[in-house]
Order: structure tokens, then sequence, then C-alpha cells
């Protein structure tokens, strides 16, 4: 009896080691949760919602990504606009990538809130930004939603692809917006 008990509590505790070490690998290497904080991607993401993002999957023109940001001890959430090689520009808040024009469909709310006068985006080209005509290898070109209120790479520059966490694919809180955030 005593025998059997033994064997019982060693398979529950493999079991146990088992399902951690498979929890820790899909966290470390294939999906995490995270929180958003602040206003910048506003209204696609809000302060507070919990996200999940996807860390072996191919970053697309207008991708939420999670990254460390270049210039503070945390992490922020924005929209990937340049990849490698493009160039980018906005006249008129119209979004130009290697001349091709593009609409931003996820800009409308905040387009409605400002006065018809008020630019969303203000005009630039990435070379007055960045001293660069393109996107350089390894690096990203992002922006918040929240033209107006995000610290992105129009102030801080591009971002290393390598300090990407993830792309969002998923959010589960509030419940009320559970599902794939566009």
């Amino acid at each position: 009896m005593e025998r059997n008990l033994s064997k019982e509590i060693i398979s529950w505790i493999k079991s146990i080691l088992l399902a951690a070490a498979i929890a820790f690998i899909c966290r470390q290497f294939l999906f995490s949760p995270v929180t958003v904080y602040g206003e910048s991607m506003s209204p696609t993401f809000e302060d507070k919602n919990k996200i999940i993002v996807t860390k072996v999957s191919k970053i697309q023109h207008f991708d939420n990504v999670v990254f460390h940001a270049p210039d503070a001890e945390e992490n922020y959430i924005k929209r990937v606009i340049g990849l490698p090689g493009d160039s980018v520009e906005v006249r008129d808040d119209v979004l130009y990538i290697n001349g091709k024009k593009y609409k931003e469909p996820y800009l409308d709310e905040n387009k409605k809130k400002v006065s018809p006068d008020v630019k969303l985006t203000g005009n630039f080209k990435l070379e007055e930004l960045t001293g660069k005509s393109r996107v350089p290898a390894g690096c990203l070109f992002v922006m918040g939603d929240n033209r107006l209120n995000s610290s992105d790479s129009r102030r801080f520059g591009f971002i290393k692809t390598d300090s990407v966490i993830g792309e969002v694919v998923f959010r589960f809180l509030p419940f009320d917006e559970l599902g794939k955030p566009e």
C-alpha cells in the first residue's frame, strides 16, 4: 500500500514538472501575456488592456508589436509602419510607404476628435526625422495610433527588430473586446 502511494506521488510530481516545463517553454519562446500601459495606441488599445503576443510571427506592415523601448526602461506597443528598405512619408494626414498611398482606418476615430485644420500626423519624410531615406536593415519604423500623444519612431527613431518581444495576436481583457484587435 505504501509503495503504491509513493509511486502515485512520484507520478504527480513528474506530471507537475512536465506541465511547468511546457508552460515555461511556451512563455519564453512562443506566447507571452502583456499589459498595455498608456494611451498611445488609443482607441485600438486602452490603458490596462491585457493582450497575448506571439514571438514566432513574421512582422508585416501595420502589425501591432510590443518591444523594449529605446528611450525608457519599459515596453511599448506600437504599429509597424516601415519595414527594412521602406521609405516613409506623411503628407496632409496621408501615409505613403515607398511612394504608395495607404489608408489608415484605425485612425478614423481619432481624426474625428480634432478640428479639420489640425493634422493628426504632422507632415514628415523619413529622412527629415532620422537622416536616412529608408528604414535600415534590422530595424522598424513604428507609430502609435494616438498620433498626437505617442512617443514613437518620430521621436526616438528606428527600433531594432531584435527588441521586438512579439506581435499582438489576441486581447483577453476587457472581456467585451475579446479577440484579435485590428
